[in-house]
């Protein structure tokens, strides 16, 4: 997969045949998971370089599809997927990006709480994501089940970025929830595939995936459950991720906050990278990003920025 390049063209095209004029609803009509993106079913993700793509990165954005939050999938497909691909492209913070989608439920009460697209760098991506079954359940158990997508990064994908050239790829979680402190081993087993038969911890899911990839959490601030109880939200998350929790106030600057992210961990200026975004967006994602403290991943140097 991703053999060939996003570009507003063919996903102007291919909105225009697939999402205008539609409802979150009817873009999104799938009514039970797919066997193609059932992570049961799935032996492994690759990220491989091409000819299009010869330093392939892979990048995964696990999307929360629970009650409301279903609106993340349908702003990417929409608008959002192509702005962060040429928002790649244009400040160039990693090469040759591949993107692949997992939709995240509840481990405990959903019928489907993880799904995986292949990664893809280019339009095919969109038909993908609208393949996935946006559930919109949820348990009211105060939490979801976040660590399925740490899980299945660590051990369901792999990347020529990794093998070829120890370069980690970049998982972002997005979602308005608490992450569970784990996830029973029966629940894996059915969700995953039968080799899954422990129960592991949420820190136990995120330390095998910062194995291969640079993961960070975006709190969506102000909605759903974040905007009524968001010190319980980063209380949860800040847990295993200290100075990689993003609060986005504003999630319209979703596909800016996520390049950014890439763009400090090419060891650019928090300041500068803000400011780039103009003033209908720089505070909002100067807050965003502020207190992030990552490596820099270039070239073998290491430094905090």
């Amino acid at each position: 997969m991703g053999n060939s390049r996003m570009n507003s063209q063919d996903w102007a095209s291919y909105n225009s045949t697939h999402t205008a004029g539609k409802t979150r609803s009817q873009a999104f009509g799938v009514r039970e998971m797919q066997d193609a993106y059932n992570p049961a079913k799935i032996s492994v993700r690759e990220s491989r370089d091409s000819a299009a793509n010869p330093n392939s990165t892979p990048i995964i954005l696990g999307c929360d599809v629970t009650g409301s939050m279903g609106m993340i999938a349908d702003q990417l497909v929409r608008t959002d997927l192509i702005k962060i691909a040429e928002g790649i492209y244009d400040r160039k913070p990693i090469p040759d990006p591949h993107i692949a989608v997992l939709a995240i439920g509840d481990a405990e009460t959903d019928r489907a709480p993880l799904q995986a697209t292949q990664f893809e760098a280019s339009v095919a991506l969109g038909s993908q994501l609208q393949g996935l079954y946006l559930e919109g359940n949820g348990g009211g158990n105060d939490g979801e089940s976040y660590s399925l997508a740490h899980l299945f990064a660590a051990t369901k994908t792999v990347s020529d970025s990794i093998e070829k050239r120890g370069t980690k790829g970049v998982l972002i979680t997005i979602g308005d929830e608490p992450i569970h402190d784990d996830i029973d081993g029966d629940h894996l087993a059915r969700i995953m595939g039968a080799q899954f038969s422990q129960s592991m911890t949420k820190r136990q899911c995120v330390d095998l995936a910062s194995q291969t990839y640079e993961v960070f959490h975006i709190v969506l601030a102000n909605e759903g459950y974040a905007s009524r109880g968001l010190r319980r939200v980063l209380e949860t998350w800040n847990e295993i991720l200290p100075q990689r929790v993003i609060q986005l106030a504003d999630v319209t600057k979703l596909s800016e906050a996520i390049v950014s992210i890439l763009q400090v961990i090419n060891g650019e200026r928090k300041e500068d990278v803000a400011a780039s975004w103009g003033s209908g967006s720089s505070m909002v994602i100067f807050n965003a990003i502020k207190d992030l403290a990552v490596t820099k991943r270039n070239k073998g140097v290491s430094r905090l920025a």
